[in-house]
């Protein structure tokens, strides 16, 4: 057999940014003798996967093949799909350092062999890479993905992201925004850098382009000071004198600020606002309780301490802002109350980018399918290092 990823890692460095999807169909086609191949993308609800090469297609047919994409997607591992003339559909995961963009079917002649569905594997993670790439150079593929027109300040929101999902070697994250198309000020943010994770997350304040535009203003200060290799808490203190001095205290955003220390498996936190962290053991969900400190923002020079807490192996935290763990549909107790524990403790069996999707469905049905009343954000993040070396962290 040809080298196929080979062949396709070749086709995709020489291609535009815009005919990814061409260059990889035409690759494929040549080394693994497929008759047809499909790039399906995730939506940004993740409600389906979408045709990249043929957007006009028709829904019935498209839909036929949802159910096996989505397994594949949901599993991240190869799915076939063989029909009675033996003819085979392989579904390939098209992921990029654990951020799940979508699906690449390719379509063979008959039954693949291991060697083949290795090769056709490697070409998917090929092209899922310079995917990735591509997005800061061409509309294409974001058009793809959305079901409906985004409002500018959700426009500028999902630009702002970090992605979606990141994999290494000790932990797994995943973050999901609603309501999508509509979300304002509400966001999460994260960088790995060796032994180190940063996560934050922001419950933004008031609605619309000005709350987008102030998490980005926040956003962005908290990256100046972590990329000028600033601490936990010059991130928080940067971030809130930038804001303040630009609205004099008449604006001011809620955040959490965490830095996991992969090496120690203990979690540095800065508490300025309402963004709460809960913590999936054994079955058990349990708030990790910090002292709450000035929002971002509020007071000139205002100063914030750092709380500690240890993970063990297999802790799940969820990170939600208030517009989970507060929403309050008319005539029912806050979302926060019980439903989304037992939403939480569902997940014990998923992946963190499952996970984080099942708390969003479960506040949907708390809503009863009502829209949204406030942005919300559920981030999740599993732990699976080694026991700190020194004993147990407790917060302080």
């Amino acid at each position: 057999m040809p080298d196929a990823s080979g062949a396709v890692s070749r086709a995709l460095r020489a291609a535009p940014p815009d005919q990814l999807a061409e260059a990889a169909d035409a690759a494929i086609r040549r080394v693994l003798d497929a008759s047809r191949t499909e790039v399906l993308v995730a939506d940004y609800r993740f409600t389906g996967l979408w045709p990249v090469l043929d957007p006009e297609l028709p829904e019935g047919g498209f839909l036929d093949c949802q159910g096996v994409a989505q397994r594949c997607f949901s599993s991240q591992q190869p799915v076939l799909d063989t029909g009675d003339s033996g003819r085979c559909r392989a579904y390939l995961p098209l992921s990029a350092w654990g951020e799940r963009l979508g699906v690449l079917m390719v379509e063979l002649p008959a039954a693949p062999d291991a060697a083949t569905v290795a090769a056709a594997r490697d070409a998917a993670g090929d092209l899922a890479v310079a995917l990735r790439a591509a997005d800061r150079e061409t509309d294409r593929y974001r058009r793809a993905r959305r079901r409906e027109r985004l409002t500018m300040a959700a426009e500028m929101q999902w630009d702002l992201l970090p992605g979606r999902s990141v994999t290494h070697g000790d932990f797994v994250l995943a973050g999901q925004l609603e309501p999508a198309y509509t979300v304002g000020g509400d966001h999460f943010d994260w960088s790995v850098d060796g032994d180190r994770l940063t996560v934050t997350v922001l419950n933004g304040a008031g609605n619309g382009l000005a709350a987008s535009l102030l998490t980005a203003v926040t956003v962005n200060a908290m990256r100046n000071a972590r990329r000028s290799g600033g601490s936990l808490v010059e991130q928080a203190e940067l971030a809130s004198d930038t804001i303040f001095y630009q609205h004099r205290g008449s604006r001011h955003v809620a955040t959490l600020l965490l830095e996991l220390d992969n090496r120690r498996g203990v979690v540095r936190a800065v508490d300025a606002g309402s963004p709460h962290v809960l913590r999936l053991r054994g079955g058990t969900v349990t708030p990790i309780t910090l002292e709450q400190q000035l929002p971002l923002g509020m007071f000139a020079e205002t100063r914030y301490d750092v709380q500690e807490f240890a993970v063990e192996p297999g802790d799940r935290l969820f990170v939600v802002s208030d517009g989970v763990y507060a929403a309050e549909p008319a005539g029912r107790e806050p979302y926060g109350d019980r439903a989304m524990a037992r939403a939480m403790r569902s997940t014990r069996l998923q992946p963190a980018t499952e996970a984080v999707g099942t708390v969003m469905r479960e506040l949907h049905a708390h809503h009863a399918d009502a829209d949204l009343r406030d942005d919300a954000v559920v981030v999740c993040l599993d732990w699976r290092g080694s026991r700190p070396p020194d004993g147990d962290v407790g917060v302080r």
